[in-house]
Order: C-alpha cells, then sequence, then structure tokens
C-alpha cells in the first residue's frame, strides 16, 4: 500500500467514526414534544393589546339606573351602599360659586382627596393637611390644620376623606388616621399609623378601613379609633401617591396594595378568606410601569373590578377571588359601573366603555393626553378624574381645565365645561349640584 493510499483510509475511518458518533447521540435525545392546542400568528394575538381604536367605536343601548336626588357623597364608589348610581344634575350645568380651601398642587405636593357631602356640608382636604368644611352656598364654616407638632408644614401630602353620621375621617401624609366633629372640626381622637396616610379610609360598620403607605391595611374602632386587626402585603418601593380605598363585598373588606396584591378579608377579625394579584403591564406601550393599584376595588353583584397603573383592569369574583376576565387597559381611578357596562379611564388617557361580562370595548375617546408635543410622544400628560355617572352623561373632569360630558351610549361629547385652573381630584355630585377641587386650591360648584 502506498502512502498516500493509507492516508486516505485513514481519513475515510475517522469520518465513519464521526457519523457514528452523531447517530448514537440522535438516538439518545428525547422525542421533540408537541404542545395541544391551535396554533395562532403573533399578530393575531397581540391586536388584542392595542388601545381601542375610536373608529370602531359602536353604539350600544344600555338600561341606565333612574336619576336620584341625593342630598349626600359621604365615601368613594367602591362600596355598593356608599355609591349613588345617577345622581341627580341638569344636563350642562354653570359654575355657580369657587372658594379657596388651602394651599393647591405644587412640584412637590398635591391635593389626593375628592371632596365628601354629609351632614349638608361639603369637606374638602389640601395638599398641606388642612381640611376645610363649607355650606353648599360656598361659606367656610371651619378649617383644621392636621400638621402635627413635630413637622413642618411643607413636610408631607396627599391624603383621604369619609364622612359617616356627624363625624369626619380624615387621613393625612404625615401618618395619622384623625377623626373630627363634622359640625366644629374639634379632634376626637387621632390613631398614628406607623407610615404615611395618603390612602383614601372606608367606613363600614363600627370600623374604618385603610391602607397605609407600608401597604398595611388597618381596620380601627370609629367610636375611639383603637386598633381592631391590621394584615400586611408585600412590601413596594414605588407607589403612586394615595393608596386606594377599600370595599366591602359581603363579609369580606377588600384591600388593595401597591404590590398588585388583592387580599379578600373577613371583616370581623381580619383572617383572610383570598389573596390574589393584578399585576404586569400591557404588552408593547406602556405609560408606567408602576404595577400599583389605582383603580380601587369597586363592587357589583358577586364581582369585583379593579385596575392597575400599567395597563390591567380584573373582574374577580367576590367569593373566591378567581379571575373571571382581564382586559390589556389601566385604570387610573374608579371604574363606574352602569348598565351591564364599566366605564374607565385608561392607562393612555382614554375614556372607554367596556362590557361587564367579559371586558371587551365598546367604544373608547380619546382625551388629551401631552401637556407639550416632544419627539416619540414623551413628557407630561394631562391628568384625567372620574369617571361618574350623573344626569344620565358620564362625566370626567381634567388638569387641562375642562369638565366634559360623555354619552353613555356612543361616547360622543354632550358638554364641555371650563374649570380655572383644571381638576385635581374625582368630581363628586349631591344636592342637584357638581363639585370639583381645581389645582390651584379651589372647590368649584357646578349647577
Amino acid at each position: 500500500m502506498t502512502k498516500a493510499q493509507d492516508t486516505t483510509s485513514g481519513r475515510g475511518r475517522a469520518w465513519l467514526s464521526v457519523l457514528a458518533a452523531l447517530a448514537l447521540l440522535a438516538a439518545c435525545q428525547e422525542p421533540e414534544v408537541v404542545l395541544p392546542g391551535d396554533r395562532e400568528d403573533i399578530p393575531e394575538i397581540a391586536a388584542f393589546s392595542k388601545d381601542p381604536d375610536p373608529a370602531d367605536n359602536k353604539a350600544v343601548s344600555i338600561s341606565l339606573p333612574s336619576q336620584t336626588a341625593n342630598s349626600s357623597w359621604a365615601q368613594g364608589p367602591g362600596t355598593t351602599a356608599n355609591r349613588v348610581s345617577n345622581a341627580a344634575l341638569r344636563p350642562v350645568p354653570v359654575l355657580a360659586w369657587a372658594t379657596g380651601i388651602g394651599e393647591g398642587n405644587d412640584r412637590r405636593h398635591r391635593i389626593t382627596a375628592a371632596p365628601v357631602v354629609g351632614g349638608g356640608k361639603v369637606f374638602t382636604l389640601d395638599s398641606r393637611a388642612r381640611v376645610t368644611a363649607l355650606s353648599p352656598s360656598g361659606a367656610v364654616l371651619w378649617t383644621y390644620d392636621g400638621t402635627p407638632p413635630w413637622a413642618g408644614k411643607n413636610d408631607a401630602t396627599g391624603g383621604g376623606l369619609a364622612y359617616d353620621n356627624g363625624t369626619l375621617y380624615v387621613s393625612i401624609g404625615f401618618g395619622s388616621l384623625i377623626a373630627l366633629d363634622a359640625a366644629t372640626g374639634q379632634p376626637r381622637w387621632t390613631q398614628r399609623l406607623e407610615a404615611t396616610g395618603s390612602g383614601k379610609p372606608l367606613v363600614a360598620g363600627d370600623l374604618v378601613y385603610l391602607v397605609a403607605g407600608d401597604d398595611t391595611g388597618w381596620a380601627v374602632e370609629k367610636s375611639n379609633g383603637r386598633i381592631r386587626w391590621q394584615i400586611e402585603s408585600t412590601d413596594t418601593v414605588a407607589h403612586v401617591l394615595g393608596a386606594p380605598s377599600p370595599a366591602i363585598a359581603g363579609d369580606l373588606v377588600v384591600f388593595a396594595f401597591g404590590s398588585g396584591d388583592i387580599v379578600g378579608t373577613f371583616k370581623s377579625g381580619g383572617l383572610r378568606r383570598w389573596t390574589t394579584t393584578v399585576a404586569g403591564k400591557r404588552p408593547g406601550n406602556s405609560a408606567s410601569r408602576i404595577g400599583d393599584v389605582t383603580g380601587p376595588p369597586v363592587v357589583v353583584g358577586s364581582k369585583i373590578y379593579i385596575g392597575n397603573a400599567s395597563g390591567r383592569i380584573a373582574a374577580l369574583d367576590s367569593g373566591s377571588g378567581d379571575r373571571v376576565w382581564t382586559a390589556p387597559f389601566g385604570a387610573m381611578t374608579s371604574v363606574w359601573p352602569a348598565g351591564n357596562s364599566i366605564f374607565a379611564l385608561t392607562d393612555s388617557n382614554q375614556l372607554v366603555r367596556l362590557n361587564a361580562a367579559d371586558g371587551d370595548p365598546i367604544w373608547a375617546v380619546d382625551l388629551p393626553r401631552y401637556i407639550k408635543d416632544k419627539p416619540l410622544g414623551r413628557g407630561p400628560v394631562y391628568a384625567h378624574y372620574g369617571p361618574i355617572l350623573a344626569g344620565s352623561r358620564i362625566w370626567v373632569a381634567s388638569s387641562d381645565g375642562h369638565l366634559r360630558a360623555f354619552s353613555p351610549t356612543d361616547g360622543s361629547l354632550l358638554a364641555d365645561i371650563e374649570v380655572p385652573g383644571g381638576a385635581t381630584a374625582d368630581p363628586v355630585v349631591a344636592g342637584n349640584t357638581l363639585y370639583v377641587v381645581g389645582a390651584k386650591g379651589q372647590l368649584f360648584a357646578f349647577r
């Protein structure tokens, strides 16, 4: 055998060895597992993640509750017993009066409390812990400064209000829950919260419920402020100013926390019945990465509607906490239920009407978004507050200086009223009057 023949033969044997090894490895590999189910193109799945297109709006008839001539709006709309389903209001109310209530918004301080109405008075909270009681004609009846002796006036901000049977309950950013005599403004008791108290209180039965800034849920006795029980949630670093108000669902009180955790707890002793979460952000362009619950729990029958700032609105079963449906839109404020529909202000500055049964959009209206046009659409945005149903119209108050009314049927604009300086909290309606707090520290009354 020649040298060349010997080299060729050696190379052939080497290739045969490599091929044999590859065949052996292939034989050792597990067979590919093919998961069951239909295959869909990615664009078809992602299409539902886009904001509703107003061009696709549908005019769907809606059965609204009759208008109610209510004299009070004492607490937030999350609990069914506290919600005025369709407050009486004229179609296009006009400004009746405006009264200063204290300090307005600046770079470090914000008014976060919607006014409450009860006992023939309107109550407000400014950006520096000042509480004001006003008459229905706009006269100031009394004021109370919630700044503690050890703190400076500018050290904290935010808070919430709730009225019940002659007592005004006030949470303030300094970390206190205070009960005031609604007639005089004199304090009845104060409970320290060990954290900021910018959340909105709920009064039900003999207890006051509140979420503090450290993601602790509180239940205190409304007669003396003593702690009945507490629950804790997962700590979070980033919060949206103003924790959501709890809500009552049967024998449970539902807390929403900055972590996105939702907890259903027995009212009497604080024992948890269920825990779930509304977490994650919308696919694609999300207005916020903060998963804080900004759409407080709203109870309707056996369902709870809730939303976060990063792109989720969910319907939960109130008995178990199980998810009924999820819509890929955030809720920046409380949703408003009416006529088998859910109305919400989304994280992309749209007013939307969703089918309450499955979360599908019925119509959407674009609201003013960016304060200044910038490349790629970045920059500060306008804030919108509401929505509420009053006078059989959906009302939205905005920081761009407008109070707008929309048709519940098709979303068409029905009224546009000026709010000098812009709004900074949800509007409320009582005594055929719409009240809204302005960013410059005024209370406006429209009749």
